[in-house]
């Protein structure tokens, strides 16, 4: 405490200035968490301006963009709205195309501006055939919002990580790592990239059917090519203890789950490039091709025909 100065006491009282409370202009319902704003007012939740603002920025909340995205899917893949059917399967390679077109004898095939695409109406199922890269596999997965489709496969190929993984086996994805450059349009980076688990559990079902043996684990997908000269890249993927190294899934995924679309995916192990001497060549793709990948067009045929008449009725959350 400060000494009192004798014979000069001061009658003036010091004013203690109040600090005024900062305007809003915000109401009080604007300013509650959004977890108050879902259990008090639900209805109020679903008008909330964040939420608005996220809706229109996807098909499902938009109806310009949704216009446009049909009319996109139309251009690109040279079919007519009305021959989508509800269960696609999606592929990078023309070959899929060609098989399924062959074990389908009424696939309807047409070649848009960028995707080649065939329907079956008997089978209930529609290829498209989108090309290889994480920035067309966000534009499918979000394009295919317009058909509503029940289910979507993608029939990829990934190079094994894990030394126990072969040319040939099977794996079924339950998470991807966000290591390309597009999904972060999307959904904020620590969002995890998952398919549909109920497609995924579906595909499983599938898979014994046939005693077929597959694993599960996590992907990393990536936009870097010829990551297989890179050592350092190549001791991270062991650090992150993936199974396999793609391009598309976690694009697929982030941009089918903002856009309402049920996405899962069977991957086949086509090369093993930690391997010395294990990198995919022209030659070794072809060899792949013949002996593995009719089982896998095939899997992915029946998976979605029969989705259609016995698998589960998947519900979307509101976000």
């Amino acid at each position: 405490m400060p000494k009192s100065v004798k014979g000069k006491t001061s009658k003036k009282k010091t004013k203690v200035s109040k600090k005024k409370k900062p305007t809003s202009t915000t109401s009080a319902k604007e300013t509650k968490s959004f977890e108050k704003i879902i259990e008090s007012d639900p209805v109020f939740y679903s008008t909330h301006p964040y939420k608005q603002a996220l809706a229109s920025k996807r098909i499902h909340g938009n109806a310009e963009k949704k216009r446009i995205a049909t009319d996109m899917l139309e251009r690109y893949t040279g079919h007519d709205f009305k021959d989508f059917q509800k269960q696609i399967i999606l592929t990078n390679f023309h070959y899929y195309t060609e098989r399924f077109n062959a074990i389908l004898e009424d696939s309807k095939h047409t070649r848009g501006s960028a995707f080649q695409a065939s329907s079956s109406k008997k089978a209930k199922v529609t290829i498209i055939e989108f090309g290889v890269g994480a920035a067309m596999a966000a534009l499918i997965g979000e394009l295919l919002a317009v058909v509503e489709p029940k289910a979507v496969l993608f029939l990829g190929l990934a190079g094994a990580v894990h030394k126990s993984l072969k040319v040939g086996d099977f794996v079924l994805p339950i998470a991807s790592i966000r290591a390309e450059g597009v999904s972060r349009h999307f959904l904020p980076r620590q969002v995890p990239a998952l398919p549909t688990f109920k497609i995924q559990k579906f595909i499983s079902q599938i898979l014994v059917e046939h005693e077929l043996e597959y694993r599960t684990g996590t992907i990393h997908s990536t936009d870097y090519r010829f990551w297989e000269f890179d050592e350092k890249f190549k001791r991270n993927l062991i650090e992150e203890r993936v199974l396999a190294v793609e391009m598309e899934t976690a694009a697929l995924f982030t941009s089918a789950f903002v856009s309402k679309v049920n996405m899962g995916a069977l991957l086949l192990i086509s090369d093993c490039p930690m391997k010395k001497g294990g990198i995919k060549t022209k030659k070794s793709a072809s060899a792949v091709f013949k002996k593995y990948t009719d089982i896998h067009i095939e899997l992915g045929i029946q998976a979605m025909a029969d989705i259609a008449d016995r698998g589960e009725k998947i519900r979307h959350y509101t976000w």
